[in-house]
């Protein structure tokens, strides 16, 4: 996305808009009673899940306008240590490693903060809106996680990408910025953005959500910090501090530690055989 030429909320909305109407054709005209059986707690969830989801896109999006590829996506990932984090001001036990690697992740985030100041203002600006990306996926993933306990993949996504899109279209409408009109190639881009992160990232991970455990598919997730580095230097030719690689190094590393320690802890709780918070489902393949 970084690499598109439209606006960022434009590019938000319309993979949001495009999602839905795919995502909501087969599951209209296959599974229409399926929206007529939703309670009031679907509803709740699900636009919940929406609101962060808009918000978050907004935040990250900009965040890879402002600052590097590597430094966004490194700080967004930061959504499984947010939802580890929720955990503990929700005075669930969480044990001394995921507390330990919670303190190495944020202490990377101070690092690549600290050499982005260095750089510009604006490239901060791009860290802090990152990092408020990551929060609102945590956001999203724990409220999308609780709406897919009783819905679909299909009427679940037709739902939420549907209610995005409307919220992004009234944020492009506040802050003044076009929907249509762009270069051809920026087309190209939009379209790519959506067939590949909004399609086989989001949609993907929504429906991993009932099917496998959520730790294996944040592992999966985290391989986007040192991924995104690496296109970014051969696509984009981004060039970044010695300094900014080793925070991503120390992100990695801590969220590593908090994915690994909340798997152990499960198992011995007994709780492994079901899964008790979703997967982060709010990336996949969005920096480009």
């Amino acid at each position: 996305m970084a690499a598109t030429a439209a606006p960022a909320l434009a590019i938000a909305f319309w993979r949001n808009a495009i999602g839905a109407v795919l995502m909501g054709t087969p599951a209209i005209v296959g599974r229409r009673r399926d929206f007529g059986q939703l309670t009031a707690r679907d509803y709740k969830w699900t636009a919940l899940a929406a609101v962060a989801l808009a918000l978050h896109f907004a935040c990250f999006i900009t965040s890879l306008q402002l600052t590097s590829v590597a430094a966004a996506t490194a700080l967004v990932c930061l959504q499984a240590g947010w939802i580890a984090l929720f955990n503990v001001l929700r005075g669930i036990s969480v044990p001394p490693a995921v507390l330990a690697g919670l303190a190495a992740a944020f202490a990377g985030v101070l690092v690549i903060s600290g050499f982005d100041l260095g750089l510009s203002q604006e490239a901060l600006i791009g860290d802090v809106l990152a990092v408020a990306g990551g929060a609102l996926a945590g956001v999203y993933t724990v409220a999308g996680g609780k709406a897919r306990e009783s819905m679909s993949t299909g009427t679940y996504t037709t739902l939420c990408y549907g209610a995005c899109a409307v919220l992004l279209l009234a944020l492009c409408a506040a802050f003044r910025q076009p929907v249509v009109g762009f270069p051809p190639a920026a087309w190209l881009g939009i379209l790519a953005v959506t067939v590949v992160a909004q399609m086989l990232g989001h949609t993907v991970f929504n429906h991993l959500l009932a099917v496998i455990s959520p730790l294996v598919v944040s592992m999966i997730i985290l391989l986007e910090i040192p991924g995104a580095a690496i296109l970014a230097a051969v696509f984009l030719h981004e060039q970044l501090p010695a300094g900014t690689y080793a925070g991503l190094a120390l992100i990695l590393a801590g969220l590593t530690v908090v994915v690994a320690g909340q798997g152990r802890f499960r198992r011995q709780a007994g709780q492994g055989a079901r899964p008790v918070s979703p997967a982060p489902p709010a990336l996949g393949g969005d920096e480009l």
